[in-house]
């Protein structure tokens, strides 16, 4: 309380990651910090059944125990200063059940707990997460429209001015943010992140994208992390770059005299990712409209393959050896929830490692042949399907959040399935 208030603090803003990966929250006056800490804040737990429009969806858990609460921590070491909300930081918060246990749908949870499990194996997973967005005019319409100007920086494609403002900003809030282009698309920006422990970058990756779409509301404007808000434009992808480290801290998956220059610790966690592909997809792409991104000749995934240095592979491994050496996952889009995205890539390379699951030769050439390798779940009803039919992969998640993401996401494959237009689902966009 005396640090937050020698830097003229006088509210602190306590949030934490919904199903769908958004911040919910509440501000907290610095003199009532003592109480916070000691019982939590208390929020009704069917909030992680709530959709962006406002539905509170049966859940088991929610409306059947009569909506019970739920208490989340601030977690004080997450503690920032808000560059645009003078007088007051936010910092992240852990949800418990009212008996002090932790809560299984709880996202923050779910990761801590796999990188325990990777751990087991005396692994540490180093994640770099790689997210785009759209930025949009309050009607949806896109803030400017600057084909051909991917790779740009500048007023180019920034009229405004919106990525040196929003660069500057998350480099305040210590991100990890370290530099930002305009991307393929019309109003489409991209501003890179540097690597650390999984747990890390996650936090930082769901506190960019709440970032992000406030500092475009405070313009007037809309962020979206809608996987494809727009059918004559490609989409926006959530690439987590991951290698693995040991007790030494060394780089596991560098292997100089091993072909490819990988180790057999990295091919296995390759073959884990291929293997567990179609369940990972329910959550590195968790609406209708991530469907909509995927398919040929989109430089996003269509088929369950890796390759070397190869942007139409699912999984891609980059040139770097060394320290550098790792692999990017090219499966999520932008919308995923970033801990659940990471968890389900995570769980993949647990189990491949495990099982010492071999994967087959790289793609050469050019991808997108379904005589080679076969195609992703086409849709969030397949997707979820393979989720459920993954045991161990949902094991490794946990009961309760697999429970809660199944009911709560097929409630909205039903609602789409009952007519409910394209254009209405944008409204997603406003909150993804």
């Amino acid at each position: 309380m005396e640090e937050l208030a020698s830097r003229g603090v006088d509210v602190l803003r306590v949030v934490y990651p919904d199903l769908l990966g958004i911040d919910r929250g509440r501000e907290v006056l610095v003199e009532a910090l003592p109480q916070a800490m000691e019982h939590g804040l208390a929020f009704c737990r069917a909030v992680y059944h709530t959709t962006p429009t406002g539905e509170t969806i049966p859940v088991p858990g929610g409306l059947d125990q009569g909506l019970p609460d739920m208490a989340i921590f601030p977690d004080l070491s997450t503690v920032q200063d808000l560059p645009w909300e003078p007088g007051v930081a936010w910092c992240l918060g852990d949800a418990r059940n009212p008996d002090g246990s932790r809560a299984g749908e709880d996202p923050r949870a779910v990761l801590r707990d796999l990188t325990a499990k990777l751990g087991e194996l005396g692994l540490t997973a180093i994640v770099g997460p790689e997210l785009e967005y759209f930025l949009l005019n309050p009607d949806g319409t896109r803030h400017g429209d600057s084909k051909g100007d991917v790779y740009t920086a500048g007023r180019r494609g920034d009229p405004d001015g919106h990525l040196l403002k929003a660069l500057r900003w998350t480099r305040d809030l210590g991100l990890g943010v370290t530099m930002a282009n305009h991307e393929y698309a019309g109003s489409q920006f991209e501003i890179n992140l540097t690597h650390s422990e999984a747990l890390d970058a996650a936090d930082r990756a769901f506190r960019f994208k709440a970032a992000i779409k406030e500092i475009a509301r405070l313009d007037g404007r809309m962020a979206t992390f809608m996987a494809r808000p727009f059918d004559d434009e490609g989409g926006s992808g959530f690439h987590v770059h991951l290698s693995l480290t040991g007790s030494d801290g060394r780089n596991v998956f560098d292997g100089p005299a091993e072909p490819y220059g990988l180790t057999e610790t990295a091919r296995h966690a390759i073959g884990g990712l291929l293997a567990h592909a179609p369940a990972a997809a329910a959550l590195l792409n968790p609406t209708i409209n991530s469907y909509k991104r995927f398919g040929p000749d989109t430089l996003a995934p269509w088929l369950i393959d890796w390759g070397l240095d190869n942007r139409s592979a699912m999984l891609r491994v980059p040139p770097e050896r060394g320290a550098g050496a790792r692999l990017e996952v090219r499966l999520g889009d932008a919308s995923a929830n970033p801990y659940l995205g990471t968890a389900a890539v995570l769980a993949a390379v647990y189990l491949g490692i495990r099982d010492r699951i071999e994967p087959p030769a790289p793609l050469e050439g050019y991808g997108y042949d379904t005589s080679r390798s076969a195609v992703l779940p086409m849709s969030l009803g397949a997707a979820l399907d393979a989720l459920e039919a993954d045991a161990a992969f949902g094991a490794l998640l946990g009961k309760e959040l697999v429970t809660s993401f199944l009911a709560y996401k097929r409630n909205e494959v039903e609602r789409f399935e009952r007519a409910v237009t394209d254009w209405e689902f944008r409204e997603y966009a406003y909150h993804l």
